[in-house]
């Protein structure tokens, strides 16, 4: 058969693995592979037996689909188009029925899933690093052994989607054996990225650790005269972090430790955690803090302000992760939860356009960025986009008579402006004399920014 692997042109540091899996399985048939990224003129133009296409992003909906229509007519029949990933796991049903493609939903862990009477359990075989050398573009992992120890999760959170992905949760999989033979093909690999849901919750965690330290990655390890990382790419699940299990973690060089604070209510736990850690020699901790989901902007400040001040208690690296949440079935990244607007979404963009999204560990950093408290934090995020972004260059020039102007509001004038601007549409909005002056004047700072890049 000739195969046809496409992963499309969306930003993603990762590598497909999937598709890697995939190269490796038709190989081993005897096939012919090829692998492109995004829409390759070249590739298109020849016939292919099956095309595969990597389905991540729910959100990328219109890209995915733009590429499944652009191979449509290298295959004999639509159905041998291929798509699988979280979009196709979430969204099957309307992509079969929008692009005549067969949706793969879930893990290829099964054998004859995609061949009849192929006895091949795809989702076990080693990923295809060399087929990653066909392409001129560079996946950040490229060095870095990717693997599972564990499949699924039991948490089954409302903002996941793990649980339709990967509904059973598997407490082991032969890690060291994977690694060996990864090995024995391609070589070693300077780190090892797990990409576990929760590997915490394994009742074999005690002999995952054991994997890794066996594989070559124990405390100072190190491979051509280079320190070796570990890294638990979707983070460790605080609510079974115990004391043993982090004593047990300290004899592995996991950099950077990452944890997620997804709620207001575990910042306690979350704290007694990062004291934990730190208490076993951590000294880099990376966290994920989701928003827009049910929390307001206000406990979602308090809670990347309090990895700050841990970082300063701890005298340690304790940097968050803001990660926006989306419905698990949208296809575009417009949702705004019910605490939120428009406008204070934009604003928290452009706070981590400017910092590169990284919220840092240091107070001064953070305050600069995210004020000084939440009212300052709010304030911030209502302000025109390149008084955010470029704030040395606006401070005199328009952000702080912004700041004067706003604060100037009564309170039905302030109620006015926010659901104006919250909606999100401010060159729409008519500035004639209708609207308070004071609203009018503040408004006006959203339009001559657009227009001049100057006010």
């Amino acid at each position: 058969m000739r195969i046809l692997l496409v992963d499309p042109d969306y930003r993603n540091g990762f590598p497909p693995l999937g598709l890697m899996k995939l190269s490796t399985y038709h190989k081993i048939r005897g096939d012919f592979v090829r692998f492109v990224r995004g829409r390759d003129r070249m590739a298109a133009e020849e016939t292919w037996d099956r095309v595969y296409v990597s389905a991540t992003f729910t959100f990328s909906w219109k890209v995915i689909l733009e590429t499944i229509d652009f191979y449509r007519d290298c295959v004999q029949h639509p159905g041998e188009i291929v798509a699988g990933g979280v979009m196709a796991t979430l969204l099957g049903d309307e992509l079969e029925e929008h692009t005549g493609a067969r949706a793969i939903r879930g893990l290829l862990d099964k054998p004859g899933m995609l061949d009849s009477g192929d006895r091949t359990c795809i989702d076990a075989l080693i990923p295809d690093y060399q087929m990653l050398e066909d392409i001129e573009h560079e996946y950040a992992l490229n060095d870095s052994y990717i693997a599972y120890a564990t499949r699924g999760c039991p948490n089954d959170c409302p903002f996941c989607a793990v649980s339709a992905i990967e509904p059973e949760f598997v407490h082991y999989l032969p890690l060291k054996r994977h690694l060996d033979t990864i090995d024995k093909v391609f070589g070693p690999k300077q780190h090892l990225v797990l990409l576990d849901n929760n590997v915490l919750a394994s009742d074999q965690f005690e002999r995952i650790v054991g994997d890794i330290i066996d594989s070559g990655f124990g405390r100072e390890a190190r491979l051509n005269g280079r320190v070796r990382h570990v890294d638990f790419n979707q983070g460790l699940d605080i609510r079974l972090l115990t004391e043993d299990k982090m004593a047990l973690l300290s004899d592995i060089p996991i950099s950077p430790f990452r944890l997620a604070f997804d709620m207001i209510s575990l910042e306690e736990l979350y704290i007694s955690r990062v004291v934990l850690a730190s208490d076993y020699g951590v000294r880099n901790i990376s966290t994920y803090v989701l928003y827009n989901f049910e929390d307001t902007p206000q406990d979602f400040y308090k809670r990347i302000r309090t990895s700050v001040e841990l970082a300063d208690r701890l005298d340690i690296q304790v940097n968050s992760f803001p990660m926006k949440y989306i419905p698990l079935n949208a296809t575009d990244r417009s949702y705004v939860g019910k605490h939120w607007n428009r406008r204070l979404l934009r604003g928290v963009q452009c706070i981590l356009l400017a910092t590169r999204g990284v919220v840092s560990a240091k107070r001064d950093f953070f305050e600069a960025a995210f004020g000084a408290t939440a009212d300052e934090f709010i304030e911030i995020c209502l302000m025109p986009d390149d008084y955010i972004i470029h704030r040395r260059r606006y401070e005199t020039n328009g952000a702080n008579e912004w700041r004067s102007d706003y604060r100037a509001l009564s309170r039905d004038e302030k109620g006015t402006f926010l659901r104006l601007v919250g909606a999100g549409k401010i060159k729409d909005i008519n500035l004639g004399p209708a609207l308070p002056r004071r609203v009018r004047d503040l408004l006006a700072h959203y339009t001559s920014v657009a227009r001049s890049g100057t006010r």
